[in-house]
């Protein structure tokens, strides 16, 4: 009986991001390349359906993956900025026929950002809430988006600093539906040079995502950390930032 050529790929393709999780000189030069980038703020460069998207396209694909292997009903997005986030998670439901809803809170929704987004063809699985995301109301009224949700995906990228991710891993990560997974983006802060990002964001190492997930892990067993996520990408914000739920 010949081998199964599906399976046989993705066996190998398994093996070879195994290894290359273990090649330290490959990550380094991975966290180097970033770290020349942002002089330029590479992140900065791309757009979805015409809005700018802060992100690493790495990470873009990853997320796409992790939403044709789950299919979500819900994703729930603290951080809204441009909006290219939202609208990203939102065609990918779209393309894949999910009946499903995105969520976005943001401290600060500015108008000619809402303008441009309550505007678009994709806003209508979206709804966007303005204010702190840990706030007692804008929590209770997410939940009630959750309710009954089948399966719901978290993306946490809003304020970096550990205090807030701290308080957001409390708020939102218990929302993952088992099996799903909440994203913490810029954990990469934690591996670039103290002090890069201190003297003008109130994050820095030792206070950010990455310390801030490492504390919530510390505290419960319903996650663990999908590195093989990691692994692959290589030029990534997420670096070990794909908790999946367990319990």
């Amino acid at each position: 009986m010949s081998e199964d050529p599906i399976r046989a790929f993705f066996e190998e393709r398994q093996a070879d991001i195994d290894r290359m999780g273990l090649d330290d000189e490959l990550r380094q030069k991975s966290l180097d390349w970033m770290l020349h980038a942002d002089k330029y703020k590479y992140t900065y460069n791309y757009t979805w359906m015409g809005r700018p998207i802060i992100k690493f396209p790495n990470d873009m694909v990853i997320q796409q993956e992790l939403m044709w292997e789950l299919r979500p009903d819900l994703v729930i997005e603290t951080g809204i900025a441009h909006g290219g986030s939202i609208i990203f998670t939102a065609s990918m439901m779209q393309m894949m026929g999910i009946d499903g809803e995105v969520v976005g809170i943001d401290v600060d929704i500015r108008p000619h950002n809402r303008a441009e987004l309550e505007a678009h063809p994709m806003i209508e699985r979206v709804t966007m809430y303005e204010g702190n995301s840990v706030a007692e109301e804008i929590v209770e009224k997410v939940k009630k988006h959750a309710t009954g949700k089948s399966c719901v995906m978290v993306i946490l990228d809003s304020l970096h600093s550990h205090k807030h991710v701290y308080q957001e891993l409390i708020a939102y990560a218990p929302m993952t539906t088992r099996g799903s997974y909440c994203i913490l983006p810029d954990t990469f802060i934690e591996f670039f040079p103290k002090g890069y990002y201190s003297k003008s964001r109130p994050w820095d190492v030792g206070d950010n995502p990455h310390t801030a997930m490492m504390e919530y892990l510390e505290e419960t067993d319903m996650f663990e950390i999908d590195k093989a996520r990691t692994s692959k990408a290589m030029i990534t914000e997420t670096i070990d930032g794909y908790l999946k739920r367990v319990k």
